[in-house]
C-alpha cells in the first residue's frame, strides 16, 4: 500500500492543533498545582518518635493526672497520649497531618486498651481547637514552637501546661527546666510553661 503525503495546508494544520494542545498544558498545569499545594499543610518537624523514657518524663513535669486533657501536636504513633492514659488515666487527643501515623496511633492505642481515653485526628497542628487542652505537648521546631505560641496562648485556659521536649518558644521563658541524660547516654532537655492569659505573639 502506498501513503499518500499530505498536503502542505493539512501539515500546517495538524502542526497547529499540536501546538494548541501544548500550549493548552503550559497553562492549565500552572493553574492546577498552587491549589493541590495549598491543601496540604507544611510540616512541623521531621517524623522523629521521643523515646518512651522522654515521654514519661515529659508527663511527669506536667504533673498529669487522671483529670487532664493531653493533646499532642505532631503525635506521630500516638505514644505520648497513649502513655497519658496507661501511666495516669487522663484522656488525650493526637493531632497529626499524616494518615499513616494516625492509622498507626489508632492502632497502638487499640494494642495498648485505651481506646476509651484517646482519639487521633487527621489535621494541620496550626488549624487545630485545643481549647479543651489542660496540657499541649510538643516535639516540633523553635520556628514551629513560635508560630503555634499565639495559637495556644488565646485558646488554652489560664494555668494550662505546655511542654516542648528540646526546643523554646522564643523570648517566653520556661517556668520550669528539666536537663537530663535518657537511657542511651543523650542529653536532654524539656521546657515547661504554665500560660497566664497573656496572648503571646
Amino acid at each position: 500500500m502506498r501513503l499518500v503525503p499530505q498536503s502542505g495546508s493539512a501539515q500546517m494544520t495538524a502542526q497547529r492543533a499540536v501546538v494548541s494542545m501544548l500550549l493548552a498544558l503550559v497553562v492549565l498545569v500552572p493553574l492546577a498545582s498552587p491549589n493541590a499545594l495549598a491543601q496540604q499543610p507544611a510540616s512541623l518537624a521531621p517524623y522523629v518518635p521521643t523515646p518512651q523514657d522522654v515521654v514519661n518524663r515529659m508527663l511527669e513535669l506536667a504533673g498529669v493526672t487522671k483529670d487532664d486533657v493531653v493533646y499532642d501536636l505532631g503525635c506521630g504513633d500516638g505514644r505520648i497520649v497513649i502513655t497519658a492514659a496507661q501511666r495516669f488515666g487522663a484522656r488525650g487527643v493526637g493531632i497529626d497531618f499524616d494518615p499513616r501515623r494516625i492509622a498507626e496511633a489508632n492502632a497502638n492505642a487499640k494494642r495498648a486498651g485505651v481506646e476509651d481515653l484517646v482519639t487521633f485526628i487527621e489535621q494541620d497542628a496550626m488549624q487545630a481547637d485545643v481549647s479543651d487542652a489542660t496540657v499541649v505537648t510538643l516535639y516540633l521546631l523553635s520556628s514551629s514552637n513560635m508560630k503555634l505560641r499565639p495559637i495556644l496562648t488565646r485558646q488554652l485556659r489560664r494555668g494550662s501546661r505546655i511542654v516542648s521536649h528540646a526546643f523554646r518558644m522564643g523570648d517566653w521563658e520556661p517556668d520550669e527546666t528539666d536537663r537530663f541524660e535518657d537511657e542511651r547516654g543523650n542529653s536532654r532537655t524539656i521546657y515547661l510553661w504554665r500560660t497566664d492569659g497573656t496572648v503571646r505573639h
